[in-house]
C-alpha cells in the first residue's frame, strides 16, 4: 500500500509539470489565434511622434491562468529598432497587478508613441511577446502589427512671415499758416508794433517762400475778424468788420511785398461779430479759480446780452477775464491753406544715392518700400536706423530685410533693439518667427498669442505652429484658404486631397514642395497622371526629394511601379 502511494504522488506530480508548463507551450503554439488591430494601418509622425494604437483579442480557453505575456511593441527600420513601452497581461490565478486576460478570453488597448527618426520612414512595427509560467520563459513568434512611416506633417514649410512697419510718408502734406492781429479795446486800426511783430513778419517771410518754392501751392487764403465779448453787441459787429478791412490790408501787402498775384477768390474774409466760442476755449484752458462757474453761465444762458451781464456781475471774475481772456479775442486771424508737394520716387532715390541725410525719417522709410533688391533695400533701412535710432520701425524694418536675407541672428538682433524702443504687436510678431525659425516652438507660439490685433501674417505663423503640434483644425482655420502650401498640406493632414489640390493650383509661384504635394495628393485618390507628372517636376526642381520619395510611404504602393522607379532612380 505504501509503495502504490509514492507511485500515486510521483505520478500526479509529473501530470501537473505536464499541464503546466503546456499551458505556456500551447499559448506559444496557438499565438496565430491572437487578433491585432493597429491604428493607423501605416503608421504616422504627427508632431514629431510616432504612436501606435493596439487591440489585442484574445479567444475563449487561449490566456492560461497561470501564465504572464510581456507584449513589447518595437519599430524596426534600417538605423536599428527603436522599442515602445512593454506592456504586460497576466492570468486569472497570477498574483502579480497586471491587466487580467481570463480563460474565456479578453482584449487589451495599448497607445504609446516614440520620436520620430528619419529612418523609420520605411519599417515596420512587429510585436515581441515573452511569456512567463512559473520558472519557465518562451520567446513567441515575432508579429508584423503595420508598416510606417508616413511622415507627410514633416513637410511643413517652416517660412514664418515677418511684419514690415509702415512708413507714413506722404508727397502730398496739407497745412496751414496763420498769424494773428491783435487790436486795442474799441479799436479796428492796425498798430505799428503789430506790424513789425514776429507773427506778422512770419507771415510775411512764409509767403515770399512759397512764392519761391515751386514745392508749396497755396490753395487759398482767408481772414476770419473778431470782437471780444464784452459791450454792446451792434458795436462789436461793427468793430469786426473795420477790423477784418484794416486786417485785409496787411493781407493784401504781404502778398504784394511777395509778389503774389491775387487771384480772383483767392481768399475771402469774414467779420465774425463777437467770439463767444473763442472765449469758451481760452477759459477752459486758463488757470483762473472760476473758470467751471462761467463756463456753466455759458452754458444756462445763449442770449449774448445775459451772458455778459451775468459774467459782469461777478466782479472779481470779470476784472480777471479783462486781464487775462479778453485782450487775446480782440483779433483778426490771417490763414493760408497751402500744399508742401513731397519728392517724388526718383528724386527720392537720387537724394539716398548722392546724399542720405537730407531725407527725413518717413522719407527713407518710404524710399526703402521702392527698392526690389533686398540689399539695396536692406541699406535705407540700415541708414534711417542709424539717423533716427530711436525710431522701433527703423529698426523692425531692418530686421524685416535681414530674415528675407535668411540671417535669422542679425534679424533676432534688430528685432530686440525695436522691441526696447516699443514692444508692440510687429515687434512680437516677428520675434516669434525668429523663435519659429530657431525651433523654439513654444516661446514663437507664446509671441504670436501676445499680438493683440493679429495680422494675417500672424495667423499664418500660428498656421504652421498648429501642424507643427499636430493641431491640424486649427491650422485650417488659422490658413483659411489662402493659396500657400501650408494651406494645402493642413487640408491634407485633414483627409481633404480635393480642397488640397484647388489650393495646390491656385498657388501663385509654384515650388518644389508644391508639386510633391501635388503628386502625393495623386497617390492618394489613385490618379496615376498627377502623381507621376508632378513628381517628376519636383524632383527637377529640387533634387533632394528624389531621396525622400524613394522612402515616402504615401506612394508605398508605387515602389515597384516601373514609371515610379524610373522618376526616382
Amino acid at each position: 500500500m505504501k509503495r502504490i502511494s509514492q507511485n500515486l504522488i510521483v505520478l500526479g506530480l509529473a501530470v501537473f509539470l505536464l499541464s503546466s508548463c503546456g499551458g505556456l507551450n500551447r499559448m506559444q503554439r496557438n499565438a496565430d489565434q491572437v487578433r491585432y488591430d493597429v491604428t493607423p494601418e501605416i503608421l504616422e509622425a504627427h508632431a514629431g511622434d510616432v504612436e501606435a494604437a493596439i487591440r489585442g483579442t484574445y479567444p475563449d480557453r487561449y490566456f492560461h491562468r497561470n501564465v504572464i505575456l510581456e507584449l513589447t511593441p518595437v519599430i524596426r527600420h534600417a538605423g536599428g529598432e527603436t522599442e515602445l513601452n512593454t506592456l504586460t497581461l497576466q492570468g486569472e490565478n497570477v498574483t502579480d497587478n497586471h491587466q487580467v486576460i481570463s480563460r474565456d478570453g479578453g482584449s487589451f488597448n495599448y497607445v504609446d508613441k516614440v520620436d520620430f527618426e528619419e529612418d523609420m520612414r520605411v519599417s515596420e512595427l512587429i510585436l515581441r511577446v515573452t511569456g512567463h509560467q512559473g520558472n519557465r520563459t518562451r520567446e513567441f513568434d515575432p508579429v508584423k502589427l503595420a508598416d510606417g512611416v508616413i511622415a507627410t506633417s514633416m513637410l511643413v514649410v517652416k517660412d514664418p512671415k515677418p511684419v514690415l512697419a509702415l512708413d507714413r510718408f506722404q508727397r502730398v502734406i496739407p497745412d496751414t499758416k496763420q498769424a494773428e492781429i491783435f487790436y486795442l479795446i474799441n479799436r479796428a486800426e492796425v498798430r505799428a508794433s503789430e506790424i513789425g511783430s514776429d507773427r506778422i513778419q512770419g507771415f510775411g517771410e512764409f509767403l515770399k517762400e512759397a512764392s519761391e518754392d515751386e514745392r508749396i501751392i497755396l490753395d487759398r487764403a482767408g481772414i476770419r475778424a473778431y470782437a471780444s465779448p464784452d459791450g454792446p453787441i451792434d458795436f462789436n459787429e461793427r468793430l469786426s468788420e473795420q477790423r477784418k478791412e484794416t486786417s485785409n490790408k496787411v493781407m493784401t501787402d504781404k502778398m504784394k511785398e511777395a509778389e503774389f498775384e491775387i487771384a480772383e477768390n483767392f481768399y475771402e474774409t469774414m467779420a465774425l461779430g463777437e467770439d463767444w466760442e473763442g472765449f469758451r476755449k481760452m477759459v477752459e484752458e486758463s488757470d483762473i479759480a472760476d473758470r467751471q462757474l462761467i463756463l456753466r453761465v455759458l452754458s444756462m444762458y445763449t442770449d449774448p446780452e445775459v451772458r455778459e451781464q451775468e459774467i459782469r456781475n461777478m466782479t472779481a471774475v470779470f476784472e480777471e477775464l479783462a486781464e487775462k481772456v479778453l485782450p487775446k479775442l480782440r483779433r483778426a486771424i490771417l490763414a493760408v491753406d497751402y500744399e508742401r508737394v513731397g519728392y517724388c520716387d526718383d528724386e527720392l532715390q537720387e537724394i539716398f544715392a548722392s546724399d542720405p541725410n537730407r531725407l527725413n525719417l518717413e522719407e527713407l522709410l518710404y524710399t526703402a518700400t521702392l527698392i526690389d533688391d533686398y540689399n539695396r533695400k536692406l541699406r535705407v533701412y540700415q541708414r534711417a536706423a542709424q539717423n533716427f535710432p530711436n525710431c522701433n520701425r527703423a529698426h523692425n524694418n531692418v530686421g524685416y530685410v535681414q530674415m528675407k536675407l535668411n540671417n535669422v541672428s542679425a534679424a533676432k538682433s534688430s528685432f530686440q533693439s525695436a522691441q526696447r524702443i516699443k514692444d508692440d504687436d510687429i515687434v512680437k510678431n516677428n520675434l516669434g518667427a525668429v523663435a519659429l525659425m530657431e525651433g523654439n516652438i513654444d516661446q514663437a507660439e507664446e509671441y504670436f498669442r501676445s499680438v493683440a490685433s493679429p495680422t494675417s501674417e500672424t495667423n499664418y505663423n500660428l498656421g504652421i505652429v498648429s501642424i507643427i503640434k499636430a493641431d491640424y483644425d486649427a491650422a485650417e482655420s488659422y490658413f483659411g484658404n489662402t493659396c500657400e502650401v501650408n494651406t494645402a498640406l493642413a487640408k491634407m493632414l485633414n483627409n481633404k486631397n480635393d480642397d488640397a489640390l484647388r489650393i495646390l493650383n491656385c498657388v501663385e509661384e509654384p515650388c518644389a514642395i508644391t508639386h510633391y504635394l501635388k503628386a502625393i495628393v495623386g497617390a492618394r485618390t489613385n490618379d496615376t497622371n498627377l502623381l507621376f507628372d508632378n513628381l517628376r517636376t519636383a524632383i527637377e526642381m529640387k533634387g533632394e526629394l528624389r531621396e525622400d520619395a524613394k522612402t515616402n510611404m504615401e506612394f508605398g504602393r508605387y515602389f515597384e511601379d516601373e514609371t515610379f522607379l524610373s522618376i526616382v532612380n
